[in-house]
């Protein structure tokens, strides 16, 4: 979201907020009730209440199992279907992503920007070979991760303000931490073609990764691939030397596919 959107007179702010319910959950909740999504969400409980009244209703959540608690609904799974039929370079991306967890015995990523996180909405893991636990639904801090840092270093400038703002200071990033991971990242993507943040940053200690963009033609913003491993598997001489290479080669191959030019970062970023 811009910085100027959400004092649109035309932006719901009732709407924004059923979404934010809806975007409290993670793969790993056990139901959540109105006092955890209050306090994912910032939103009082009472409105909160409201919210997943309206959304069970709908069917974007369910609590059948338990009524205090809730769960992502059936209508969220159509929703899920359908966005994923219409963009088409995911399903385009399935058969390379594997071959490169494969051939690399990495957990292949898709990763997207979501406020101020990075969500992953796709994983690919190598057959016969163990690799790390992240899921779909997984969010990752923009400072101290690979996708991170890929994300700031190629968001338009209109966002990255509100960007900054939504991470809410976590792992202590501000303007001027921004701004360095953002110099940081666009001087590796023009020198190597992929973004490794420095791991004595990141934000979890058996997580190396490497990442590197996309720009699909029917999204306002880039995406992020994204490979990762336990260091010991993934050492940084070989994120820099084998993986981020063959990363940044097997996302050229789908640019091809989809006829589009090597990404390049915009000018107003």
């Amino acid at each position: 979201m811009r910085e100027d959107e959400a004092e649109d007179p035309r932006f719901l702010t009732t709407l924004a907020r059923g979404l934010s319910v809806l975007r409290a959950f993670r793969p790993s909740d056990d139901g959540l009730g109105n006092a955890e999504i209050a306090e994912r969400t910032g939103l009082p409980k009472s409105t909160v209440s409201r919210l997943t009244y309206t959304l069970r209703a709908l069917g974007y959540l369910s609590n059948a199992r338990r009524r205090d608690r809730y769960r992502p609904g059936p209508a969220l799974l159509a929703l899920g279907n359908v966005a994923a039929a219409s963009i088409s370079f995911v399903d385009l991306a399935g058969p390379l992503m594997q071959r490169l967890a494969d051939q690399t015995g990495t957990l292949a990523l898709l990763a997207v920007r979501d406020e101020g996180r990075v969500l992953l909405v796709k994983t690919w893991r190598p057959r016969q070979v163990s690799s790390i636990w992240l899921e779909v639904g997984h969010r990752l801090p923009l400072s101290g991760s690979s996708s991170g840092h890929a994300v700031l270093g190629t968001l338009p400038a209109d966002l990255l303000g509100g960007a900054v703002r939504a991470a809410r200071g976590e792992r202590g990033l501000d303007a001027a931490g921004a701004a360095e991971i953002r110099a940081q990242a666009q001087g590796q993507l023009a020198m190597q073609g992929f973004v490794i943040a420095d791991p004595s940053t990141y934000f979890s200690p058996n997580v190396h990764a490497v990442s590197t963009p996309f720009q699909p033609r029917d999204l306002a913003e880039p995406v992020i691939f994204t490979c990762g491993a336990m260091p010991a598997d993934l050492t940084l001489a070989r994120m820099r030397d084998e993986v981020g290479p063959k990363l940044r080669a097997t996302v050229r191959e789908l640019e091809q596919i989809m006829g589009q030019g090597p990404f390049s970062q915009r000018q107003n970023v």
